[in-house]
Formats: structure tokens, sequence, C-alpha cells
């Protein structure tokens, strides 16, 4: 018999049989795992299991290989983001996206400890760019993580304007010459600060372009989770608003 304990978030839940429930949890120990609730339809069970909760899980199966079943205790209600639907639409996209890119069971902590700080920011001043850099720490624990440090083609760390499509190495008007065209531009407070929205969704730009050519597309050929789109047509209309 296999058995452990952990916390998590959970980050989707869909009905199994008449009463039970499967549901996917990103826990600190054991990544991106999925087990059976009994009785996870029921009425008393299913506000507990709604993506973003945090939870208080024990995962039981007779081989590691079998999906098992969870018991579960709620620990923290994000259902006050009801009320936001902007905060709501960036829960919905860091589950989601979770759900999609993280290889089953395997564990990212700093991962876990960010994504369990974003949660709990949603809807407090300046949370979008919060969202933003975790994407960037997303890319970073798959292998794929963006180098805006220094310029990659003359070294320096001063005068960087502009992110290389093929690397996601940064580069400095100087390095660019005549390619800068055909680069990203780097916008100010991507690595760290306020962001207008403009610069937001220039960086959102950026992580679009990584998350669906080295994570959703090669790793698992599907398209990018529909949540992150309505995240970003939402902040994309908040940026045109008077």
């Amino acid at each position: 018999m296999m058995d452990w304990r952990d916390e998590g978030a959970v980050l989707s839940m869909r009905p199994h049989g008449e009463s039970a429930a499967i549901i996917e949890v990103f826990t600190r120990g054991h990544g991106r795992h999925a087990g059976v609730v009994r009785g996870g339809a029921s009425r008393r069970m299913v506000p507990h299991l709604q993506p973003g909760t945090q939870v208080a899980v024990a995962w039981s199966a007779r081989l590691s290989e079998h999906l098992g079943a969870f018991t579960v205790e709620p620990v923290r209600s994000r259902a006050h983001l009801l009320a936001d639907r902007l905060a709501l639409a960036g829960l919905a996209s860091v589950c989601a996206l979770l759900s999609v890119t993280l290889p089953e069971r395997d564990p990212h902590e700093a991962l876990w400890l960010a994504t369990g700080a974003l949660l709990d920011r949603l809807g407090a001043p300046g949370w979008q760019a919060e969202y933003l850099r975790w994407e960037m720490l997303l890319l970073e624990e798959l292998g794929f993580g963006l180098d805006l440090t220094a310029c990659a083609v003359t070294g320096t760390r001063q005068g960087l304007a502009y992110v290389s499509p093929k690397t996601g190495r940064a580069v400095s008007r100087v390095g660019a010459g005549d390619w800068a065209g055909k680069l990203f531009p780097l916008p100010e407070g991507m690595t760290g600060g306020p962001m207008t929205p403009a610069a937001l969704l220039q960086g959102l730009a950026i992580t679009s372009h990584f998350l669906a050519r080295d994570l959703a597309e090669e790793h698992h050929g599907r398209p990018l989770p529909e949540a992150r789109g309505r995240l970003l047509d939402l902040l994309a209309r908040a940026a045109e608003a008077p």
C-alpha cells in the first residue's frame, strides 16, 4: 500500500461516476498529482474542490502507478475572487497552465511557493506584474528560462532593450543593430518593480511566445489553455480603458 500526506492547491475537478470526483492538485512535495475523491461531487464537498482552493490531502493506492484516492481537508478558500472578474481570470489561468505544462508527479517546490504567494495576492494592487513574473518562473522551472541579465551579443548589462525570440536572451540597443525589428521589446519592470498596462502586455507577449513554443506545443502537443487567453483579453481591454 502506498500513501502520503501533503498540501497543495486544487487545479481541476471533474465528476467521476455517480458521486465521486477526480481532482488534480499541485502539491509541495509530489508535484501535480491526480486522485479520486469519494463523495467529491456532493454538495458538501464541491465548494472545497474548486480550482485555487488550498487543501491538505492524503493520498493512498495499492501501487504507486495507480490513480489512487484522496481524502481532502480545506485549508483556505479563495472564493472571494468570484467578485473580481480579472483576479478570477488570473486564478483560472494559473491553474490551467500548471495542469497543461507540469509533468505529472514531479515536485517543483520553488514554483509551489511562488504559486501560493501569487494566489494569495490576486486582486491586490500590482498582482498583474507578479503574474507575469510567475510565468517567467514557470518557464525557468521547466528548463526554458529567459536570461535578461546581460546582452547576448556584447555581454554588457547596460542598455538592454530587446529579447531574442530564438534564445530568450536579452539584447542591448547596440547589440541589436539591424536586427532590432525582429526582436521583442524588453518592457520596463519585467524583472521587478511596477509595470504599466502596456509594458505588462509586452511582457506577456514574450512569455506567450516561449510558453507556446517550448512547453505547450513541443512537450504536450496542445495549445495554451483558453483560460490564459481570456486573462490576456481582459488585460488588453483594461489597458485600452480610459
